[in-house]
């Protein structure tokens, strides 16, 4: 058609395969409201992505989930607290727990969004069985949120428990004894004591763990039976 830009000629898929190349959701909206055809072409590319992150800019439980329904090969999801202010709930994480992709999620990052709590966690985390990576510093979780990935992710390598004062030792003990594969967990700003630690290695020998920010490294064999 004769005035029409080069763009617009492209096919919706070859749209959506260039949308994919985006990393900033930023971009993605303001490509969704350029016109119909955009915005089906951005709704292909959600369910091409593989990396999905929130970060910078403000979301809530309808638009999370809604996006989130339409991932269907997402493999790592960030919804941490932006600058602006996440605006994400136990709600939202229930509806977004639905989503297809959740089971296949290696990486899940909640850090520092203080309107959830176990309820939510739980719920989501019940269904993220491929789970590698998890970040859910900041938040007011408790060991009933522990106690869900400890028998729901069992391939867990890393988790981020930073500034979670209200998770204790008995929630450690379990999800280290039964994510056999966990390899690194930051307890930075929590209030369990430096004897949970030395048990927790005990436990397992390999484990990584950084409290106050530091590796704590010590001879598994010097350590006593527990």
């Amino acid at each position: 058609m004769e005035g029409e830009a080069e763009i617009d000629r492209l096919p919706i898929d070859l749209l959506a395969h260039i949308f994919v190349l985006i990393t900033s959701f930023t971009d993605l909206a303001q490509a969704s409201g350029v016109c119909r055809k955009w915005k089906q072409a951005v709704k292909q590319s959600l369910g091409r992505r593989e990396c999905l992150s929130f970060a910078g800019w403000k979301m809530d439980d309808d638009s999370t989930s809604r996006l989130l329904r339409s991932a269907y090969s997402l493999k790592e999801l960030d919804i941490s607290r932006s600058r602006w202010g996440c605006q994400i709930t136990d709600t939202g994480l229930c509806r977004i727990s639905m989503a297809k992709c959740i089971s296949n999620l290696t990486s899940i990052s909640l850090w520092g969004i203080t309107g959830i709590t176990d309820k939510g966690v739980v719920q989501l985390i019940s269904r993220a069985n491929s789970l590698h990576h998890l970040n859910i510093g900041g938040t007011f979780i408790t060991d009933d949120s522990l106690y869900a990935i400890a028998h729901s992710c069992p391939h867990l390598k890393t988790i981020i428990l930073w500034s979670c004062r209200h998770v204790t030792e008995t929630g450690l003990f379990v999800l280290v004894k039964y994510c056999r594969k966990l390899e690194s967990i930051n307890l930075w700003g929590t209030r369990v004591p430096v004897d949970c630690f030395l048990a927790l290695i005990t436990i397992s020998p390999a484990l990584k763990i950084k409290p106050q920010g530091l590796s704590l490294n010590v001879d598994a064999s010097m350590l006593p039976i527990v």
